[in-house]
């Protein structure tokens, strides 16, 4: 049923395997080992060479290693290591001739930029990255290498050009050996393939993209003195400033911006827990956060040192639903008690511009692109309403049974129901049957507010047709290559539709969930330009790689980055939703798993794990024949012991225009491990639906049968 392997131990390895001089304590093997191991893209050594080597002018390939020569001024050879890589790259070489000249290296992250000059990273727009070079000077036979400076660690690219540069009548020749890099990922790991949650399914591409995700939020993990140079070079690049405490960080991308954003953390975190399993990273970012709060206000910098930028309520918050999901994540209540104090002076910092209106009034603008932002915009509402309630939860684990704890989530509940009537009443735009960008006249109804209000269920749960209608205006935005996201026009937001991806997914909208991820990461992922193993920070509805040229970004198409965390929605929302293996509380005290097969009819199975402190969670869903009309499904799963989960698979089937129709189905929970098992009377064989389209038993909410099971215990369900 399931092949796996025990809890990896994290225990310090020889640091010979590990980024320098840090602290080796990743863990040495994978949590669980199968099939699935084949998608992931991590090299399976810290050093790594190139896989190709292309010829100019027309890049024809050929296989490395060889021994290509650069022989006149402006010759050039590019290397091609066909993943994403990042770090110290050392180059060996032989001359002869006569001569002098120097070795130029160019980097790029996408193959169309590939040439003299690297893409864009330093952030000033005013000069480019260009290259780095040496001085050669010929002499028959004579042998020499090329370690480029640690400040100049390039931290993302795929492609390496390297060319001669002469001014001499006579020119050395050239003959290139070893091409080799020193992988700055993931720095505390000993082995960079030791995920510690997998993913598999029947669908190639999207066992691809899930993968492609982690791997993402793997170069985005990196040393902590690796951080882009601030104030921003005009020309070149720098990599040597200091991100964070301890010895590994997660930052927004591996090329750039190299620094802390609790935006991006939003989409990153939960994907990270799902797949790599990398926590370290995210306590550190974390923690930068706290380090550098308004002491005097409460106020969250918008992005960590060296870039430190302020005003941003948005971003203030996720840093606040960032600590919420590290928390739930890894059970690390110490961390949330010491910096508790901090945590309350921002939770009254950003409730105290709730005015008479009932609104959150943003006066911090800052924002991840859109045009506008301010006043009493509904993206940041939502935002809002879910810090109140993570917020609460955080109360309730911190202190307990303790009367503040009780008072604070009462609070803070309350606050937010308060906030989400605000929200329907004021912003949601019946008339046209989605939430508009605020309370005002405005036509433009946007991808981020509607599709954070379906994740976090916020339109009233009695009126399932605003729910209905928010799904279909957001399919309003698709375009060929994704949607396109009407507060920032003509730009396609990997991040936003991260969320209307996992909104949808909430709702149970499977089928076109899937149509949007294979559409926008499916593109992404297949393009002839891209690093083909990582995800591309955005691109324009054109096909070009020009993502915010006229929003900050000087037209300068080499500038995005093509290893963004921000866009690794689908690795969280492939395991949580498609799978619906989930937790709830403290490190998986308490989970869900809540399958969308019933969606996904042209998928045969899909499966998932991860892992926390208390263990290994994983669960399968799989169609099987029975012998009858169209089968069913087995779902099968195993929780570590003492935990405790809610099993939900749906009451009825939807027809092809959406209606609720009778399913003649038995849904056998004889070897689910119940824990109500006797009070439910649910032994053995159950009629999954009666004459009404109700359970049988063990109702829930949106025609849903919900059980409660224990963990420790192969659970198996048949539907059929």
């Amino acid at each position: 049923m399931f092949a796996f392997l025990l809890l990896a131990p994290f225990l310090p390895f020889a640091c010979a395997t590990c980024w320098r001089d840090v602290t080796c304590n990743g863990p040495a093997t994978a949590a669980f080992a199968g099939p699935w191991d084949r998608n992931n893209f991590a090299p399976d050594s810290r050093i790594v060479t190139p896989r190709t080597i292309l010829t100019w002018p027309d890049l024809s390939p050929s296989a490395y290693p060889g021994q290509p020569s650069l022989s006149s001024n402006g010759s050039l050879i590019t290397y091609d290591f066909r993943t994403e890589v990042g770090g110290i790259v050392t180059a060996s070489y032989t001359t002869s001739g006569s001569g002098a000249g120097r070795l130029g290296f160019a980097f790029t992250e996408a193959k169309n930029f590939v040439g003299y000059w690297s893409d864009a990273s330093n952030g000033a727009f005013k000069g480019p990255d260009g290259a780095l070079y040496t001085t050669v000077t010929a002499a028959n036979g004579s042998s020499g290498s090329y370690t480029m400076p640690d400040e100049q660690l390039r931290g993302g690219f795929r492609y390496l050009t390297v060319f001669l540069v002469t001014n001499s009548s006579t020119s050395p020749s050239v003959t290139l050996g070893d091409i080799s890099l020193e992988l700055a990922f993931q720095p505390t790991w000993p082995n960079l393939r030791a995920y510690q949650g997998y993913f598999y399914s029947s669908d190639d591409l999207l066992n691809r993209i899930w993968y492609a995700g982690a791997y993402t939020l793997q170069s985005n993990a990196v040393p902590t003195n690796t951080g882009r140079q601030v104030p921003f070079l005009t020309t070149g690049w720098a990599n040597n400033a200091s991100l964070g405490p301890g010895d590994t960080i997660i930052v927004d991308g591996a090329k750039r911006d190299r620094a802390v954003w609790p935006g991006d953390m939003g989409v990153a975190v939960p994907s990270a827990f799902v797949s790599t399993g990398d926590l370290e990273s995210i306590r550190n970012a974390l923690q930068v956060m706290y380090d550098h709060q308004d002491a005097r206000t409460g106020a969250f910098d918008e992005s960590g040192p060296p870039l430190s930028q302020k005003g941003s309520d948005t971003y203030h918050m996720w840093t606040m639903i960032g600590t919420y999901n590290y928390v739930l994540y890894s059970g690390d209540t110490a961390f949330l008690a010491s910096n508790w104090p901090k945590y309350l002076l921002a939770m009254n910092f950003i409730t105290s511009k709730v005015d008479s209106s009932g609104l959150l009034n943003v006066t911090g603008i800052r924002d991840w692109a859109r045009w506008q932002q301010g006043f009493h915009n509904t993206e940041a509402n939502t935002i809002l309403y879910h810090t109140l309630n993570t917020g609460a939860r955080l109360a309730s684990w911190l202190l307990s049974s303790s009367s503040n704890a009780t008072n604070l989530t009462a609070q803070w509940t309350t606050q937010a129901s308060s906030l989400a009537t605000a929200i329907n009443t004021l912003t949601y735009d019946t008339s046209y049957g989605a939430y508009r960008d605020n309370d005002t006249a405005t036509t433009l109804h946007p991808q981020d507010a509607n599709s954070l209000a379906l994740l976090y269920s916020i339109p009233p749960s009695d009126n399932s047709s605003a729910t209905s209608s928010i799904l279909d205006r957001l399919t309003e935005n698709w375009s060929p290559l994704g949607p396109v996201t009407p507060e920032l026009p003509g730009n396609i937001s990997p991040f936003i539709s991260s969320f209307e991806l996992a909104g949808r997914f909430a709702q149970r909208d499977t089928s076109r969930a899937l149509e949007l991820l294979r559409t926008t990461w499916g593109w992404i992922l297949n393009n002839e330009n891209s690093t083909g193993t990582t995800l591309l920070e955005g691109y324009l509805a054109n096909g070009s790689f020009g993502y915010r040229s006229s929003r900050g970004y000087g037209y300068d198409d080499s500038y995005p980055s093509h290893a963004h965390g921000w866009s690794s929605g689908p690795t969280s929302s492939l395991t949580n939703y498609l799978v619906g293996l989930d937790v709830t509380d403290l490190a998986g005290r308490e989970w869900t798993l809540a399958p969308q097969y019933e969606g996904a009819t042209d998928l045969t199975f899909a499966e998932a794990g991860f892992t926390t402190s208390l263990g290994l969670f994983r669960a399968k869903w799989e169609r099987v024949n029975n012998g009858t009309s169209g089968g069913g499904y087995q779902v099968t799963w195993k929780a570590p012991p003492g935990t405790t989960g809610m099993f939900s698979v749906p009451n009825v089937n939807t027809n092809a225009t959406g209606g609720m129709v009778k399913r003649e189905a038995v849904i056998d929970l004889s070897e689910a491990g119940l824990v109500d098992e006797e009070d439910l009377n649910q032994r053995g064989a159950l009629k999954a639906i009666n004459e009404n389209g109700v359970a049988a038993g063990g109702a829930g909410a949106a025609g849903m049968l919900n059980v409660r099971v224990r963990g420790g215990v192969e659970g198996k369900v048949m539907i059929m």
